[in-house]
């Protein structure tokens, strides 16, 4: 997979003390902590993990928990860990990328799957002795996926990937140098989709360079994130991955069970059941492209849904 999500394994112990030094916070604990008790909030080094740090904590801290938040915190080799260990309680995960991190971790294959309720199960079987539990998987979703742009679906009448299959011999697929080896990329797209391009342009995962290329018509379909902003502000369309080639890499709450209590719980639960892909999308484009505050934006959510 090329999700911006996975980092290769083996933090050291001096990058895991950055949990205690992060200088990311950007929020702490009032000046009387609440009976209800502190809940620490982590997020990775992207928006939209930010924003989602704050959904949850911002709703948690309405309902009378004192939250600190540990943003930008570092990478998942840096996150997980900090989860385990109690330095953290709670950060927004994905279904996909975290069953594979710890399944790495834990040295045995990797089964993350195209369900994210299966996902989520196997994953709370290799976390329950740790402490750690994986609550509702959100719809909202964020994985590798393959657009195209607005004017091209228009013209070539595409809505899903396997519709590419009409126009593939003349085409160029773009994404990263690695991709025609990977069988989430072009790999995948031709065992599963059939699909076979004149010519791939090596750029990078989802990236300036893949909207460059876009915009100059150096490419036709291109590797993205599909909860990525950018896909908007460049009149981009995400195919729907119709013959299920990608991972179920689908919103997930990872908490600490010392501190999942059930309203806890059941709050984190009933954020999940709310969010969604085209808010994910649009609240990362005003984070990215807009340059908004990712705290406000979430902020705007929670008031939006009733939280």
């Amino acid at each position: 997979m090329y999700l911006k999500r996975i980092f290769v394994l083996g933090a050291s112990m001096v990058a895991l003390a950055l949990v205690m030094t992060s200088c990311g916070s950007t929020g702490g604990p009032s000046s009387s902590a609440s009976p209800k008790g502190t809940i620490t909030i982590a997020s990775f080094n992207f928006s939209e993990s930010i924003i989602l740090a704050h959904i949850y904590g911002g709703a948690l801290k309405n309902k009378g928990y004192t939250i600190v938040y540990r943003d930008k915190l570092g990478n998942r080799e840096i996150v997980e860990p900090a989860l385990e260990n109690g330095q953290i309680d709670l950060y927004a995960g994905y279904a996909a990328t975290d069953l594979n991190f710890v399944d790495k971790r834990q040295g045995v294959a990797l089964e993350a799957g195209t369900d994210a309720a299966a996902n989520v199960q196997k994953l709370n079987a290799r976390l329950n002795s740790k402490g750690i539990k994986a609550l509702d998987p959100s719809p909202a979703v964020d994985q590798n996926a393959f657009a195209v742009t607005k004017a091209e679906a228009d013209a070539n009448h595409l809505v899903k990937l396997s519709d590419v299959s009409a126009v593939a011999s003349g085409w160029t697929l773009g994404g990263p140098p690695e991709c025609p080896q990977r069988p989430f990329c072009q790999q995948g797209l031709e065992s599963v989709y059939g699909l076979h391009f004149k010519a791939f342009k090596a750029l990078d995962a989802g990236g300036p360079l893949t909207y460059a290329a876009f915009k100059s018509g150096a490419i036709n379909i291109g590797l993205v994130f599909s909860s990525d902003g950018g896909i908007t502000a460049n009149n981009l369309v995400v195919l729907e991955d119709d013959k299920h080639l990608q991972q179920a890499d689908n919103i997930v709450p990872l908490i600490r069970t010392a501190v999942a209590n059930s309203e806890v719980t059941a709050l984190l639960n009933s954020i999940d059941a709310k969010l969604n892909t085209p808010d994910l999308t649009a609240m990362n484009k005003s984070a990215d492209i807009d340059k908004q505050d990712p705290a406000d934006l979430a902020a705007t959510w929670l008031k939006n849904h009733g939280f």
